[in-house]
């Protein structure tokens, strides 16, 4: 038991889990639905954490009795304010999967998958926007990222709802005229986006907005005015978050790692990437932007390796078997 590292990187759209020895080698991973306590509530988010752990450990070799982990390194979304950190991992104690536990949000958790340290900024762009910071003395800043509630603008929910918004606008006469409205009405097979409208006040038709967050990007590319404002007030706001989590913790003049992830961002090619690391260099000449080239369940792991005080050579070898599985 002394000698693992039980990973868990709980997304909104997936969970990822990751089961590592303290010389950063790959014991079982595993991957299953999203289980964000926010979205179904704790006692099902712990019942499926639940079910993947004792997947884990059978794929691991572990006996059925036998502790999985020293220490389990939980980034979760949903996991958004203090309260809900503690509520969440004394839930996951009470499991017994490991000696010790650590419960932070997801997004730490890109951070570490993209720097060496731990040290700089992360900002998400998935279902939904976050970003945290972490200074070189330890401090930390973060955002509430509860939604419109708490000031946030972005994610693919947002981009997709935005999307419908325009096109409807544009069809009524209320909005200028783009591309969005072909688009948007191929999308759900109507002949106007009224009628699409309709089905979906009536439940005809289930409203998930994330998959008219490509179709923006992909009418943008095409030169759309009115898409290309969304795109770019996407990149504001990453630019935005980054900057802000910068001068807050003092970092603005220093070289320090802005790490990009979540399939809105990395989604696009350069699209957006470039333009923030452009916008960025305005304020914050020093900063280097870069996108995550692991997935954050690596991040949690790195983060466990971390508390239990893993070799140095543990980071390397986790990050190239890593590197190989995908490869």
């Amino acid at each position: 038991m002394t000698d693992r590292v039980l990973a868990v990187d709980g997304g909104n759209s997936k969970t990822a889990m990751a089961l590592v020895d303290v010389d950063g080698r790959v014991l079982a991973q595993v991957r299953g639905p999203g289980a964000s306590a926010q979205n179904v509530g704790l006692a099902r988010s712990l019942e499926v954490f639940d079910g993947l752990v004792r997947d884990l450990a059978r794929r691991a070799g572990l006996a059925a009795d036998e502790p999985v982990a020293a220490h389990t390194a939980a980034y979760l979304a949903g996991a958004d304010l203090p309260r809900e950190e503690d509520d969440l991992r004394a839930a996951i104690e009470a499991r017994g999967w490991s000696a010790t536990t650590v419960v932070g949000n997801d997004t730490f958790a890109l951070l570490r998958a993209g720097t060496s340290d731990g040290i700089g900024v992360a900002v998400v762009c998935g279902a939904g926007i976050n970003c945290v910071a972490v200074a070189p003395d330890g401090r930390t800043h973060r955002f509430p990222a509860l939604g419109r509630i708490s000031g946030d603008w972005g994610g693919g929910g947002q981009v997709g709802s935005e999307a419908l918004w325009l096109a409807v606008r544009a069809e009524d006469g209320r909005g200028e005229p783009t591309a969005l409205l072909d688009a948007v009405r191929a999308h759900y097979g109507t002949a106007t986006v009224a009628e699409a409208v309709e089905r979906l006040h009536l439940g005809l038709v289930e409203f998930d907005p994330h998959p008219l967050c490509p179709l923006l990007f992909q009418v943008a590319a095409g030169g759309d005015a009115v898409a290309r404002s969304v795109v770019d007030r996407l990149v504001e706001e990453v630019v935005l978050l980054a900057r802000v989590s910068l001068t807050r913790l003092g970092l603005l003049a220093e070289p320090v790692d802005v790490v990009l992830g979540g399939g809105v961002l990395t989604g696009t090619g350069g699209v957006v990437v470039d333009a923030v690391a452009a916008r960025l260099r305005e304020s914050a000449p020093a900063a280097r932007v870069r996108v995550v080239d692991v997935p954050p369940v690596v991040g949690a792991a790195l983060l466990g390796l971390d508390a239990v005080g893993a070799a140095a050579g543990a980071e390397a070898r986790l990050r190239g078997e890593w590197a190989a599985t995908v490869g």
